[in-house]
């Protein structure tokens, strides 16, 4: 699913880089837990410039679209742009 999620993803930003972990294993004990992955995901992209972390967020979840009904559970996400991941770089 990863790598669905990454090629989706891709396809519609242009993305310098991006990470995806798999966190379903800690999950699927749960009493709550009824399928769907969930995933934490550090996304970099010039496509961010310019936008609030909440409309950054809305796209990636527009572009996820129909997985978060089933697919995906949870999907969390930090959004950068190149400048602002090489400034936290720097610290």
């Amino acid at each position: 699913m990863i790598k669905h999620i990454e090629e989706l993803i891709k396809s519609k930003l242009n993305i310098l880089e991006i990470k995806i972990a798999d966190f379903t294993a800690n999950h699927q004990n749960h009493k709550t837990y009824d399928s769907g992955g969930h995933y934490q995901a550090i996304i970099i992209s010039e496509d961010f410039e310019g936008l609030s972390l909440l409309e950054r967020h809305k796209k990636i979840y527009d572009i996820l679209g129909d997985l978060m009904k089933k697919e995906i559970h949870a999907f969390s996400m930090k959004t950068y742009t190149p400048q602002e991941f090489n400034t936290l770089n720097e610290k």
